[in-house]
């Protein structure tokens, strides 16, 4: 039985939706995780990551953002306070994220296609004036997603948990940017085929925990679940762990700038 550590970088994990937050950070170390990116996506959250990653200092590393599910729930001036509180906090981040679109119709019927786009191209904004990298959402949105990053000149992203059309991965790919493996890489025909057709080189792995994964068996994830990441991409590709896990966490560290 292989009982190896790797070094591993879960790039995207809603930590302040956690309860026992510290028994999740306890757990991530001990699967080998040495940096987690703790994404925001309004006022409160964004509050809470901060604290969370001063409380875990060079291991917690927050992420600030406007998720398009929060939308529906803000008027304008309230979106306008979240944008000056990323601002004012721009510095302390190694990202602008949960930041998208989502076009499922349960989000736009709170928050229209144009609602959505204004706010992600004002974070989009952000990221391009202060060269931070952006964590995309981009549910059943993946082109209109991919043209507002590239047209933002936005220079580093990552399309979180991606499903979308192969055309945009290989315009994602050619331009740069990152997708995210989940453990949904486990068995989601769309995402292991966007796994299969991503070069490691172009690859981060995430739990986007606490989210719930599954199909027989459902589980509510924590940043521990990195480990079904790395074995359903090493799985997908033919490839040994230790690889995925060292080029994974290289290309993490790199395009958030960590210290890990």
């Amino acid at each position: 039985m292989n009982t190896e550590v790797y070094r591993l970088v879960d790039s995207h994990a809603h930590l302040d939706e956690i309860e026992d937050i510290e028994r999740a950070i306890l757990d991530a170390k001990q699967v080998g995780i040495v940096a987690l990116i703790a994404v925001g996506q309004d006022y409160e959250s964004n509050l809470k990551v901060l604290e969370l990653s001063e409380k875990y200092e060079s291991f917690v590393y927050p992420a600030l953002g406007l998720h398009p599910w929060s939308l529906g729930n803000m008027d304008a001036a309230q979106i306008a306070l979240n944008l000056r509180h990323v601002e004012d906090n721009i510095e302390r981040v190694v990202a602008i994220g949960e930041v998208g679109l989502d076009y499922h119709k349960r989000v736009r019927a709170v928050a229209d296609k144009e609602r959505q786009r204004e706010a992600f191209k004002a974070m989009l904004d952000l990221a391009r004036r202060y060269d931070k990298p952006v964590s995309v959402h981009s549910r059943y949105s993946w082109k209109d997603s991919f043209d507002l990053v590239k047209e933002s000149a936005v220079e580093k992203a990552v399309f979180h948990w991606y499903t979308g059309f192969s055309s945009v991965l290989r315009e994602i790919i050619t331009e740069g940017y990152f997708i995210s493996a989940t453990p949904a890489g486990e068995y989601h025909d769309e995402h292991r085929r966007a796994i299969k057709e991503t070069p490691l080189e172009s690859l981060l792995l995430e739990t986007d925990s606490p989210v719930s994964y599954g199909r027989e068996t459902r589980y509510e994830s924590r940043p521990s679940d990195i480990i079904r990441s790395l074995k359903a991409v090493a799985q997908i590709k033919g490839l040994e762990e230790s690889i995925v896990a060292q080029r994974t966490t290289s290309n993490a560290i790199r395009l958030f700038g960590l210290t890990a």
